[in-house]
């Protein structure tokens, strides 16, 4: 009997209730990148942020779960994905205790970016233990990754709802209190409901884990400084040259080492490397949309924080259903090469749509149809490439595969952040008060998206193979048993 087969049968019927468990994860990794937004005003107000230094409060997050990512893989693999699931919830417990309490700024980067290690220990081994248990079926399969994956795009308008009743009912310092008692009912009911996880000997890179965050993080600080100092100004030149130079001695390190914390062999696996690029321009486009159209609500149509979180409720509906419901099919009858190329495309024709965005538009004409075909786009892409990516590596780098691809989404989503703010900042989107000058702004920042999105379709429909990743990933799991 293969490991898989021995964890289903540890598991037995409860298997559902550790995916619920283990898309609650994926959930608050997501919620806690957009639960913020409505709460940074009075954050700045009561810790004395610049507005400069404001953007560190998603910045610390994205950055330390993006870099950390790999080894939070890596550590699933060698001690027990269920062991750094649960390490992974305390940290973020720790966290978020230290956010909500910061009386300074910079105590609250630092609670986020402890955050954000949490996550990088949370999202791949919930990820390894997903493959685990339900990797010998591939039916079952593909329903939990659209479970799963449902929890993405839920957690992340969520976040934007209850921070605005949070911060409108409570106060700003809930928005990070609510993990803390969601961590304890994960940590007790996850021992009993989900399997240890294989384990394996070997050494962990902690010198390349330091250096792939300090690179990341020179290179999404160098994005963020760009549109205040200029492209060229040496405050934005000189960390942008040492985030580079750090990525290159990573993968150099890599190359040598001979326990990698990253092999780049991996790479050679049919579809990783074109599937997590997929991954990486879905998240550059996706994260901007999401942070302008909320903008727009807001500071254009006037909408307050909790009738802004709920104008999004029908797009976050719409990508639940196309996840449980309409991906698995898609990918059923045409493959995961022909939805992802699709959803890329849909995702790019909705973009363009909204960003035909006015200064006196309305929410039913402007916005709800567009953000309705992105959706739709979203829901299509998503899960494709997110299981094409995890079934391409061998089992036994199932939690370095899950590494890898959320290190992709998480750095397309920082970056194409960054990238798109600095266009919209030049076009106008830092003229508060001035509703032409925002919309113009918002519009040109929404037009780099959809050129992502739409650069994305492109590179899948050259780069991928037509696979079903589902059938993939269980005739891995059997190879392995034999």
């Amino acid at each position: 009997m293969s490991s898989t087969a021995k964890a289903a049968g540890i598991i037995g019927n409860r298997r559902w209730l550790a995916l619920g468990l283990i898309a609650a994860a994926q959930f608050m990794v997501i919620m806690d990148t957009s639960i913020i937004g409505v709460a940074l005003p009075e954050m700045q107000q009561d810790l004395g942020f610049d507005p400069q230094n404001l953007s560190w409060v998603f910045n610390a997050y994205v950055v330390a779960f993006g870099g950390l990512l790999l080894l939070g893989g890596r550590l699933s693999d060698l001690l027990g994905a269920r062991r750094i699931f649960n390490i992974g919830w305390v940290i973020l417990a720790v966290g978020s205790l230290v956010a909500g309490l910061a009386d300074t700024a910079t105590v609250e980067i630092v609670g986020r970016a402890v955050q954000g290690a949490g996550a990088a220990l949370i999202a791949p081994s919930a990820l390894t233990l997903l493959f685990t248990i339900f990797g010998a079926n591939p039916k079952e399969l593909t329903k939990a990754l659209a479970l799963y994956g449902a929890a993405a795009p839920a957690g992340g308008t969520a976040g934007v709802f209850l921070g605005g009743v949070l911060t409108e009912y409570a106060s700003w310092p809930w928005v990070f209190f609510i993990n803390v008692p969601l961590a304890i009912g994960v940590l007790v009911m996850s021992s009993a409901v989900m399997p240890a996880g294989a384990r394996s000997r070997g050494s962990i890179d902690f010198v390349g884990a330091g250096t792939v965050t300090a690179g990341i993080a020179a290179v999404v600080y160098a994005v963020v400084q760009a549109p205040e100092a200029g492209w060229t100004a040496p405050s934005t030149l000189i960390p942008a040259v040492a985030g580079v130079a750090l990525l290159g001695a990573f993968v150099a390190r890599q190359a040598r080492l001979r326990e990698p914390l990253m092999r780049l062999g991996i790479f050679r696996a049919p579809d990783l490397a074109a599937a997590n690029v997929a991954q990486l321009l879905l998240g550059a486009a996706w994260i901007p949309m999401f942070f302008f159209i909320n903008l727009y609500l807001q500071q254009v149509l006037g909408l307050g924080a909790f009738a802004s979180g709920a104008a999004l409720l029908p797009l976050t509906l719409t990508i639940m259903v196309g996840m449980i419901a309409v991906a698995p099919r898609l990918m059923a009858n045409f493959g995961s090469k022909a939805t992802t190329v699709a959803g890329l495309a849909t995702l790019t024709v909705g973009l363009v749509w909204l960003a035909f965005i006015s200064p006196d538009g309305s929410f039913s004409v402007d916005v709800l149809p567009a953000t309705l075909v992105t959706a739709a786009g979203m829901a299509m892409a998503f899960i494709p490439s997110l299981g094409t990516a995890l079934s391409a590596a061998a089992p036994a780098e199932g939690g370095l595969a899950a590494g890898i691809v959320n290190t992709s989404y998480q750095i397309g989503s920082a970056l194409g952040l960054a990238a798109m703010t600095a266009v919209a900042a030049a076009y106008g989107a830092d003229q508060i008060g001035n509703p032409a000058a925002l919309t113009n702004g918002f519009s040109a920042g929404l037009w780099g998206a959809a050129a992502i999105a739409g650069a994305g379709a492109l590179i899948a429909a050259l780069t991928l193979r037509s696979t079903n990743p589902a059938a993939s990933a269980a005739e891995e799991v059997s190879v392995a048993a034999n």
